[in-house]
């Protein structure tokens, strides 16, 4: 393997949920990560003891500044929006900064030669599943902006590397969950929407009950089935990705996932048994566009990068969630 030990990898959108691990990932396995957020919806004490920049991919006096200070050995992307209602109401928003931002960083590693790129993508691209578990050749029919931003992203990716020789991974993640496993980083989406960080809430006192929407569906308890994966083994796939770069590789696509799906009831019962604590429940009406099984197949990811989930166990997930959003008070 390639050795980049000690070299820079700037990861864009690094002090948001997924991207403040990868930072302490990147430096722990001996590399120097240089974050650039905004800090939209990202948060400046989640970046601990590495470099930070408060700027905007669509600043390329900025990227030009960070581009000449450092030689980078690749760039990570994470500095997308990702509410899926939110981008139906207001698609500009998510065109802009989710593919027009992006394009805006790309032209600035062109210019500047960096060629090694990884994405953070979504298995919303797939749109409504025509099967599960759902791989890498399953049609790409996404059904909202926030899908249509991201698969717009990666048609670019595909033109670049056949144009200019530019080398990427793109990482379709199914549902991000859990929280560092020495308890630093958590979850803290304004609003929070994802269902493990709302279901401890209730746990905690801070809702009064957690809204399950639908229980008529084609699964085992009628509650949707979703496929988790921890934040931690996301971070280790994104390094393997770039290591498979590094050693030649130009075009990845992968799913990341653990191929292992979970209903809504299966978090809530988790959940209460983890905390030890009630978890009241209102029953809702289906939401439109919720599919009943969203599971990835995601065994090419673990052939080709040699990755193995090692902490997605939904119980682990929900350990690690519900020990960083404790209070301190609690712990003691």
């Amino acid at each position: 393997m390639t050795t980049h030990q000690q070299q820079s990898i700037l990861i864009v959108g690094g002090a948001g949920y997924i991207g403040s691990h990868m930072v302490d990932f990147i430096k722990r396995a001996g590399f120097y990560p240089v974050v650039l957020d905004n800090l939209s919806t990202g948060h400046r004490d989640a970046v601990i003891d590495a470099e930070f920049i408060h700027g905007d991919l669509e600043d390329p006096i900025l990227l030009d500044e960070i581009f000449a200070k450092h030689t980078f050995a690749g760039v990570m992307h994470f500095a997308s929006f990702i509410q899926v209602g939110e981008s139906v109401k207001d698609p500009a928003k998510y065109y802009q900064n989710n593919f027009a931002a992006t394009l805006s960083l790309l032209q600035a590693m062109l210019k500047w030669k960096v060629q090694h790129f990884i994405f953070s993508s979504t298995a919303a691209v797939y749109g409504e599943p025509q099967y599960t578990p759902i791989d890498e050749l399953h049609p790409l029919a996404p059904i909202n902006p926030y899908g249509r931003s991201k698969w717009m992203v990666e048609q670019v990716l595909k033109d670049y590397a056949a144009s200019y020789g530019f080398k990427y991974a793109v990482l379709r993640y199914f549902n991000a969950a859990g929280a560092d496993p020495a308890g630093r980083f958590r979850e803290r989406h304004d609003p929070e929407t994802h269902l493990i960080p709302l279901v401890l809430e209730v746990a905690q006192g801070k809702r009064k009950a957690i809204t399950v929407y639908g229980n008529d569906y084609s699964t085992k308890d009628g509650t949707c089935v979703r496929d988790y994966i921890h934040v931690t083994d996301l971070c280790a796939a994104h390094l393997l990705a770039l290591q498979q770069l590094w050693d030649g590789a130009n075009q990845l696509t992968y799913n990341l996932g653990t191929g292992e799906g979970y209903s809504v009831r299966q978090v809530i019962d988790t959940a209460k048994a983890v905390t030890g604590r009630d978890i009241p429940v209102i029953q809702g009406e289906r939401r439109a566009g919720d599919p009943a099984v969203l599971v990835a197949d995601a065994k090419q990811a673990m052939k080709e990068l040699g990755w193995s989930p090692k902490y997605s166990s939904l119980r682990t997930i929900i350990e690690h969630a519900w020990n960083v959003a404790q209070p301190i008070a609690e712990k003691a």
